[in-house]
């Protein structure tokens, strides 16, 4: 079987609005969180927004006269997804997959005060509305599994590609901050009133960010990009621990990552960087902490991104690997922004600086509610 490859891609983000801009600020350790205020207190959060009038702006020149006829989630999804598919210039024949992946999808068209109608809330209709804008000859196929959506996303549309049933894959992932999703999260008391900590001694809870992000999986050597990456493995496990707890012992993504290194043929020793989902949560963080151990990664670089964009749901799986695909180009470890002090009882090796260092494979690893687990192996390639 030829290899399988993570291509072209583009993030839209309070950090810029493509992949090379949104880089670079994380390479100078710029953080696109800040706190929000709104009218009412009890929202009064910390997040990372995409600028709503630069949206608008980039959409009209896409789709002009069309801002109206879709939501702020549908025009991030399809001007993220337009860049990819421009550069790739590939045919949308019966060949070629489309995968979304997101959490909540259009839930704020169940608001009284959106111009929209509610049919617009189901995840089958956010599908029909990228297919149709693209004209792909398959229909779209939603992943939402909760916040392992988009790295699962990438996990699908390696075995699509590698069973054979189709050629190329496009996966967007995209998830809006909503008052809906706000006050899930606050009725659990993890949202944090400042900027993330990830694995901190002192961390209280996580951010919410908003973030539209899109690449191609294909076996096509024809349509590389300069950085794309072979996906050696992935894996999912669920641990059917508890609804919002993760396992205690981190079973689920010990499993998923053990399956992940054996697709890939690899161990833990030819792993050089793990980019993690380290919400700043107690207990996702000390759970991730024990899984790293129980697999014999302790001594290997950790990032989490949370403290660039906050936790971006069912698209923070996707935008995290493509971070994770150009550190490999750029043979950079990021820092994890808000890290000082190790707050989890395995010493895991937390990046606190950014650092330069040859680094030929990448694990990217998820975990959500639910006890979803979701492990990927990425390797470097010179073209």
């Amino acid at each position: 079987m030829s290899n399988i490859y993570l291509s072209y891609n583009n993030i839209i983000s309070s950090l810029g609005f493509d992949s090379d801009t949104v880089v670079a600020n994380i390479e100078n350790e710029v953080s696109g969180l800040h706190v929000v205020t709104d009218e009412n207190p009890e929202y009064n959060y910390v997040s990372s927004l995409i600028d709503t009038v630069k949206l608008k702006e980039q959409f009209e020149s896409l789709a002009p006269g069309k801002n109206d006829n879709y939501t702020r989630l549908e025009q991030m999804m399809l001007l993220s997804l337009s860049q990819v598919v421009k550069e790739c210039n590939i045919e949308l024949n019966n060949r070629v997959g489309l995968l979304i992946s997101t959490t909540k999808g259009n839930i704020d068209a169940l608001d009284t005060n959106v111009p929209f109608e509610s049919s617009k809330s189901y995840l089958a209709a956010l599908g029909k509305t990228i297919g149709d804008f693209f004209g792909f000859a398959n229909e779209a196929i939603v992943v939402s599994n909760a916040c392992i959506s988009g790295i699962l996303a990438v996990s699908i549309a390696h075995r699509y590609v590698k069973a054979g049933i189709y050629d190329h894959v496009f996966v967007v992932g995209g998830d809006v901050v909503t008052d809906f999703i706000l006050s899930g999260f606050g009725s659990f008391q993890a949202l944090s009133s400042e900027p993330c900590k990830p694995y901190d001694k002192n961390r209280n809870g996580i951010n919410i960010g908003e973030v539209a992000a899109s690449t191609l999986v294909t076996n096509s050597e024809d349509n590389l990009w300069e950085g794309s990456v072979v996906i050696k493995g992935g894996a999912s496990c669920n641990d059917a621990n508890h609804i919002s707890g993760p396992s205690r012992t981190g079973e689920g993504l010990y499993r998923s990552i053990q399956s992940a290194l054996n697709q890939a043929k690899m161990t833990a020793n030819d792993i050089d960087y793990i980019s993690s989902h380290g919400t700043a949560t107690l207990y996702n963080d000390e759970m991730e902490s024990i899984a790293f151990t129980r697999s014999g990664m302790q001594e290997i670089p950790v990032t989490s991104l949370k403290g660039y964009f906050g936790h971006t749901l069912g698209a923070s799986g996707l935008l995290e690997a493509i971070v994770g695909v150009y550190a490999l180009k750029h043979n950079v470890v990021h820092k994890t922004l808000g890290y000082t002090e190790l707050g989890v009882t395995n010493p895991i090796a937390i990046t606190n600086t950014t650092t330069n260092k040859e680094i030929n494979t990448l694990l990217k690893t998820a975990s959500g509610f639910g006890g979803c687990n979701c492990a990927v192996v990425f390797e470097k390639i010179n073209l």
